[in-house]
């Protein structure tokens, strides 16, 4: 003990005296020597593993995107079929078989449709190219009765054949074929992986939910199943819905493409239901435009009576039908639809537009289940109207206005009960 009061009266004394005692060194080392302190590398050596981490991760996301969005579409497709699936699987079905069944009508269906619409635009194509020679004659003749000029079509051909344009144009398609085909391999190979994750999720349906409620609590878990059970019943509902308006879709255009004459009416009818169901917003536009275009070529009057049945129809639709088939299914505001088709296109581009309207829906009877609403008190303001009473009439707003406009067409200086003379 001694040395420290020897320290403690030393202290005293250059206290005392004046001066400034001596300062310790703190403890951690980082004084006027300069040292780092000891949690500096540690800090760094984290910061750097937290960036090469992001760095990684973000990599890897960008390399696994075409995955992730075929297993998103997967997975509504599995919940599409999950009610026919079940409903199958609830007879004594076992539930892989259910799904192969399921699996082979859609694929069944899918390949005929596509070949029909083939052979249609087949059939259309090579009837173009047998009357190109009539088509370009009468060109040819338009312009040289009204032009004074002297074409021939064998001049026209000649040099055709000889410009150099047609031949870089055939060079740059031979080259085009190899892009073509490793983009018709590659979307083949999508399909099959689409496919095979959809297949797995609505055999396993069961085997998955329990797998995700197996690391949840029991409150968490009928959170889940709820969920589940909602996107089920949205996207099934969504599914069928436009299923049975492609149908009464499909039925209308055939009674009236029959009719008329216009031919390959059966499959031009299954073009209109499904385009014009399951391509959301400008559907209906582009399922019109292909009938409307081989009822042209019958008679151009026949594509005007097209027109006008694919836009009253429409009307029919909008107004009367959809309101009535999807009322419990997917009954959202068409704004909100419009928006989340947009929204999805955005995003995900054309996945994204066709899943959109499901998963709003889902999203909607999700929250509509935990939100609270309270009864709308009957006020007219409610409904747009306005109360009797508040503000002036309409009679009262057109006497006020006239005379507003002959005070400003008065004179300056002259009352209103003066006279001219």
């Amino acid at each position: 003990m001694a040395p420290t009061d020897e320290t403690g009266q030393a202290a005293q004394q250059s206290s005392a005296s004046g001066t400034t005692p001596p300062v310790r060194p703190p403890a951690d080392g980082a004084g006027a020597n300069g040292r780092m302190p000891r949690w500096l590398p540690r800090a760094m050596v984290l910061a750097l593993a937290l960036v090469a981490a992001f760095q990684l991760g973000s990599w890897a996301f960008h390399q696994l995107t075409g995955l992730l969005v075929n297993i998103l579409i997967a997975f509504f497709l599995a919940l599409a079929i999950e009610p026919a699936v079940s409903w199958m699987a609830s007879r004594g079905l076992r539930r892989g078989l259910a799904a192969f069944i399921v699996f082979i009508a859609v694929m069944i269906v899918s390949a005929g449709f596509v070949t029909l619409l083939g052979s249609v635009l087949a059939d259309q194509i090579i009837k173009l190219i047998e009357g190109f020679p009539e088509y370009l004659d009468s060109v040819i003749h338009w312009i040289n009765t009204h032009f004074k000029t002297d074409l021939k079509r064998v001049d026209i051909q000649e040099g055709l054949l000889r410009s150099d344009w047609l031949r870089n144009y055939v060079q740059n398609s031979a080259t085009g074929v190899l892009d073509v085909s490793a983009q018709v391999i590659g979307g083949l190979f999508q399909l099959l992986t689409i496919a095979l994750f959809s297949f797995y999720f609505a055999a396993d349906g069961p085997r998955l939910r329990r797998a995700i409620c197996s690391v949840l609590p029991p409150a968490r878990q009928a959170e889940v199943l709820r969920a589940w059970e909602i996107a089920v019943n949205k996207t099934g509902g969504y599914i069928y819905s436009r299923g049975l308006m492609a149908l009464i879709s499909g039925v209308a255009h055939f009674v009236l493409l029959q009719a008329l004459g216009v031919p390959y009416a059966p499959v031009l009818a299954v073009w209109v239901g499904l385009v014009s169901q399951f391509i959301p917003t400008i559907g209906t536009y582009l399922a019109g435009a292909l009938p409307m275009l081989i009822a042209f070529t019958v008679d151009p009057w026949y594509a005007l009576w097209v027109l006008i049945f694919v836009v009253i129809y429409q009307q029919f639709e909008n107004y009367v039908l959809q309101p009535k088939l999807t009322s419990k299914t997917v009954d959202i505001h068409p704004a909100v639809a419009f928006g989340s088709v947009i929204a999805g296109t955005a995003l995900l581009g054309a996945v994204g537009a066709l899943i959109a309207i499901p998963a709003i829906a889902t999203l909607q009877a999700f929250l509509g289940a935990y939100v609270k609403r309270y009864d709308v008190t009957d006020d007219p303001r409610v409904h747009g109207h306005r109360r009797r009473g508040e503000g002036p009439g309409l009679l009262e707003r057109a006497k006020g206005l006239w005379e507003r406009r002959r005070e400003a067409e008065r004179p300056e200086g002259r009352g209103p009960g003066q006279n001219s003379s």
